[in-house]
């Protein structure tokens, strides 16, 4: 039972592909900090299976390997099953039950006017994305986060209008039922640092220029001793300028203060090249990164803990979810 002061942060990630670092800064590295914080009740982190159909229906059985290598990742990263709820989406058919409900009442002229609805459309046009799936994935976000009495989810600033939409649908429920049994949930705006792909553009599997969490250092340090750097610093005698250098933000993100220094220092005076430059960088991303890959390693060879983990928090999700869904049976009445 949740009272109106309880904090509950929900959050997930769509199993469309092996995560890369910027999974791992945007959105990983967060959930470690969430779940460490005591100001929030509970923390549901789910793996979104059912969202990656929205725009990968028709490569839908790869699915079910991502789902366990993405949980496989949290781990390794960070996440404490001990601390939060780890569970995955289809378990708990209790949030398309929601879903449904909440598409009775939904305009679809709502629908439409996410701002991400045209732009994915745009970004996908090789696939048919005219679907009610993808016209209503809005729908399931706020079924994922009001079956658990979500008040917050972490979000960058382009989706606080998501955010914004589901607490728009929460209020017309409550309204057209008489209850205040749906909360409306808070963005929890979160700081992503700026982590490049290889080739400069945003990290994308679609790009193929993502290093992967799932990559060991070696084949990891080969990909940034090939990336982008400054466009302009053709030879390795011309002086260079770090902020448009992709590499850089590499630096601003694993490397000590030291190092920027003397990193930007050598690039402004072509003292320093690319190569040592990279150099530099590769053994700090070791520094950080080398417990995490072990620790992965050590996961990879016990499946039986990994599916132990991801079973008992669908379990527990589920009767949370169950709970929750009886109660809006009653006010609907149904």
């Amino acid at each position: 039972m949740t009272s109106d002061k309880t904090k509950i942060i929900v959050s997930g990630m769509r199993p469309t592909g092996p995560l890369h670092l910027g999974h791992y800064h945007g959105v990983i590295a967060n959930w470690v900090q969430l779940q460490n914080d005591p100001g929030f009740d509970q923390k549901y982190f789910f793996v979104a299976d059912w969202h990656a159909l929205t725009t990968e229906y028709d490569n839908s059985h790869a699915l079910k390997g991502y789902i366990e290598d993405i949980v496989l990742d949290w781990l390794a990263f960070g996440v404490d099953p001990a601390k939060a709820i780890i569970f995955v989406q289809s378990a708990v058919p209790e949030h398309a039950e929601l879903q449904l409900l909440l598409s009775m009442i939904t305009p679809v002229a709502w629908l439409e006017r996410v701002p991400s609805y045209k732009d994915m459309q745009q970004e996908l046009s090789n696939k048919d994305l005219s679907t009610y799936g993808f016209l209503g994935y809005p729908l399931l976000q706020t079924a994922d986060v009001a079956i658990y009495n979500g008040t917050h989810v972490p979000v960058g600033q382009d989706q606080v209008a998501h955010i914004e939409l589901s607490r728009e649908i929460v209020r017309r429920f409550n309204f057209i039922y008489k209850t205040d049994l749906l909360k409306e949930p808070q963005p929890l705006l979160t700081q992503t640092p700026k982590l490049p792909g290889t080739d400069g553009r945003k990290m994308s599997k679609s790009y193929n220029n993502g290093v992967f969490l799932s990559e060991s250092a070696q084949t990891a340090g080969k990909k940034i001793m090939t990336a982008m750097t400054d466009p302009a610093r053709v030879r390795r005698t011309d002086p260079g300028n770090p902020e448009l250098c992709p590499v850089f933000d590499y630096h601003k993100v694993y490397s000590q203060k030291a190092t920027q220094e003397d990193v930007v220092a050598g690039c402004r005076s072509a003292s320093m090249g690319c190569i040592d430059c990279k150099k530099k960088l590769i053994a700090a991303m070791d520094e950080t990164l080398a417990p995490m890959r072990d620790k992965r390693g050590e996961l990879a060879k016990n499946r039986g803990y990994l599916k132990d983990v991801i079973a008992a928090g669908n379990h527990v999700a589920r009767k949370a979810a169950s709970h929750t869904l009886t109660r809006i049976r009653d006010v609907v009445g149904i």
